[in-house]
């Protein structure tokens, strides 16, 4: 019996995803498979709870869509701005303070509290344990990351994210600094 459920097909992410095929460009198969692992991760916190998953898929879909949208390294609120855009444009009827804050404190460093919790703190712990390829594991056990790694392989991610805090910053120790200074939240 395994872990994790692990769903290897979402339509939805494939639909939204596809509109920013072309400016993702060719980290578009480590930035769709880090997506997938996130959600796969957040669903888990969330027991699976299937009116959590359309929020869940479009908030990491757009989470750090800024990075290719804006060419932004504090890439947050661009990201939410697309998302938010994106949200009323096609009339998904998403809470917008929900999507908004799924994406802003995805990257914050201690426990969110506050409106939409559940699904906020599960999209946090969620892209924590991706981010640190499962180094910080926030109760989830290695089986069930090493699972969800193997179905979606890394494809550089990683080396994504420090190739374009180089290129945005002109060194990767400023684009980093710029990184760190602009996403993380306390």
């Amino acid at each position: 019996m395994p872990d994790i459920t692990i769903k290897e097909e979402r339509p939805r992410v494939e639909e939204l995803l596809a509109r920013y095929r072309t400016v993702i460009g060719s980290d578009y198969d480590g930035y769709r498979n880090h997506v997938y692992r996130a959600i796969t991760y957040a669903m888990h916190f969330l027991n699976n709870a299937p009116e959590h998953e359309q929020l869940v898929e479009t908030a990491f879909v757009y989470h750090d869509i800024g990075l290719w949208t804006d060419h932004e390294l504090a890439y947050l609120e661009p990201s939410e701005a697309v998302a938010l855009k994106d949200n009323e444009k096609f009339g998904w009827g998403l809470a917008p303070d929900a999507l908004r804050g799924a994406i802003h404190w995805h990257h914050k460093l201690l426990r969110y509290r506050g409106t939409h919790q559940d699904v906020i703190e599960a999209c946090r712990k969620a892209d924590w344990i991706d981010a640190t390829q499962g180094w910080l594991r926030k109760g989830m056990s290695r089986s069930a990351i090493a699972q969800v790694e193997s179905t979606f392989p890394n494809c550089g991610f990683h080396n994504t994210l420090l190739r374009l805090a180089k290129e945005y910053g002109g060194s990767t120790i400023i684009g980093g600094f710029k990184v760190v200074r602009g996403i993380v939240k306390w």
